[in-house]
């Protein structure tokens, strides 16, 4: 269950608040007003910290847990729904660092070593994820935090540098076209976003999404299909195989049960969208989960025994 009312708050184009530095830091809980579909014209490196739940970049869906890292470009919409109670409180979940391009575009003119990282800011405007990385995160976003002036651009150029060149990247919103032309598009949007995040569980049909913005439902569907770059069905579909695949990955659920619990219910029909979604069936999803799962914890224990036999 999603646990704040500041889900149905319709966004605002945030502005970043006012500092004298190249890079600004900041943190915040969950639920918080900060917490919410938007976009900005600033570079946002974003590092989850507590809770997991769905996170929305441009048009694409997925899961997120702690660990997650992603950089979203200027004028992406994005945000990140927890699951939890109601009456849960999360102190701090989300730990990131806002920047301009101009600054990087600028450093580049003067700096030629930055523009090592121009490819990479180019590919954030589809917003990328990076894999394997939460140690980094961890140590880089808390010296930015705990510093300032030179001493926190160099954690932060450090970082980047990291990133330019790392290889485990993936690009999120690959379809999505930059096409929202006012602020009101995107307070609409957030409306039946916010809408499908608390009811894919349940039957949504377009008709139904249309009336929450008095729209007739194909002018909706043009209208968002237009904005977020994808159709209402599919933008649907994403949200529903994302926690489908949260629960083949963390539970033994038999996967008819999971195919209800996520909104569909005809078997025939989830697995099709599955495997349209991500290659492959419900079940072969669920071993390869598992088998990298279980790879990785041997990988860990086989490090921390190798740690343990140093003199």
């Amino acid at each position: 269950m999603k646990g704040s009312d500041s889900e149905d708050r319709a966004p605002e184009f945030e502005l970043s608040p006012p500092h004298s530095g190249t890079i600004h830091y900041l943190e915040h809980g969950y639920p918080s007003p900060l917490v919410r579909w938007h976009h900005h014209n600033a570079y946002e490196l974003h590092y989850i910290v507590a809770s997991s739940g769905r996170v929305f970049v441009g048009d694409y869906v997925g899961e997120f847990e702690p660990g997650c890292l992603i950089l979203t470009g200027p004028r992406l919409p994005h945000n990140w729904i927890s699951d939890i109670a109601c009456a849960d409180r999360i102190a701090v979940r989300d730990m990131l660092v806002q920047f301009d391009h101009s600054t990087i575009e600028g450093a580049a003119a003067l700096l030629p070593e930055f523009c090592e990282v121009l490819p990479l800011m180019e590919s954030a405007r589809l917003g990328i994820e990076f894999a394997g990385m939460q140690q980094q995160a961890s140590h880089y976003m808390s010296k930015i935090r705990d510093s300032s002036g030179l001493t926190r651009l160099s954690y932060f150029c450090q970082f980047l540098h990291e990133l330019a060149r790392h290889s485990e990247q993936r690009t999120l919103s690959a379809g999505y076209v930059e096409t929202i032309a006012n602020d009101l598009a995107v307070e609409k949007i957030n409306i039946v976003v916010n809408f499908m995040a608390q009811h894919f569980q349940e039957k949504i049909s377009l008709s139904q999404a249309a009336n929450l913005l008095n729209m007739n439902a194909s002018y909706f569907s043009r209208f968002f299909s237009k904005t977020t770059g994808t159709t209402f069905c599919g933008f649907l579909a994403q949200i529903r195989i994302g926690k489908a695949c949260e629960l083949l990955s963390t539970t033994d659920q038999h996967i008819t049960s999971i195919c209800y619990d996520v909104g569909y219910t005809n078997i025939a029909n989830f697995n099709r969208r599955f495997l349209e979604h991500k290659k492959m069936t419900p079940r072969e999803y669920r071993r390869q989960t598992r088998e990298r799962l279980s790879r990785d914890c041997n990988e860990a224990t086989s490090g921390s025994a190798a740690g343990m036999a140093l003199p």
